[in-house]
């Protein structure tokens, strides 16, 4: 199923969704992670722990970011899929942030972590029919299709890569 087969752009997570091409979930998924292959290591490296404004996360904190949310948005689709209409809330990303010990950790290791959850996650998606793709439940008080929820996750990280290319690369100049 396309992008353009969303019935509605929820609130909040629109954001993300519209920065999707109207291509099928699937290639949505196999580009992101020919995204997330190109990464240029030397340039990340050469960041380091800058950031680009007092309070923001590091390069592997925003990395880590992504798998987080990952894993969660994973999680709401898979009990949105299996018709489970339980709302599910929010949480608090600064707070991951702050207890992921990304700074801790090597560069390789977190980019091998969030290519594994994509791995996870075009798997679940893979899985799933369109019934199972058309189903809706509660994420953060707004209703969305599972369908949606996979736009969603490859769109955050589209995001989040334009955020490095336009607040973390200028750095290095």
């Amino acid at each position: 199923m396309k992008k353009s087969d969303v019935p509605r752009n929820p609130s909040y997570f629109d954001r993300y969704i519209d920065q999707v091409a109207d291509v099928n979930l699937a290639e949505a998924l196999r580009q992101s992670v020919a995204d997330l292959d190109a990464l240029d290591l030397n340039t990340l490296h050469a960041l380091g722990d800058r950031v680009y404004a007092p309070g923001k996360w590091t390069i592997r904190d925003l990395l880590q970011h992504l798998t987080d949310c990952e894993r969660i948005f994973q999680y709401r689709a898979l009990r949105f899929a299996r018709n489970d209409q339980t709302a599910l809330p929010g949480f608090d990303e600064n707070l991951f942030a702050e207890y992921s010990g990304a700074t801790r950790r090597p560069l390789e290791e977190i980019l091998q972590e969030l290519r594994i959850v994509r791995d996870g996650t075009i798997a679940l998606f893979q899985s799933f029919d369109e019934a199972a793709l058309r189903r809706t439940g509660i994420m953060f008080k707004s209703e969305l299709p599972v369908l949606a929820v996979g736009f969603t996750i490859a769109g955050h990280q589209i995001h989040h890569f334009k955020v490095m290319e336009e607040r973390y690369f200028p750095l290095l100049e």
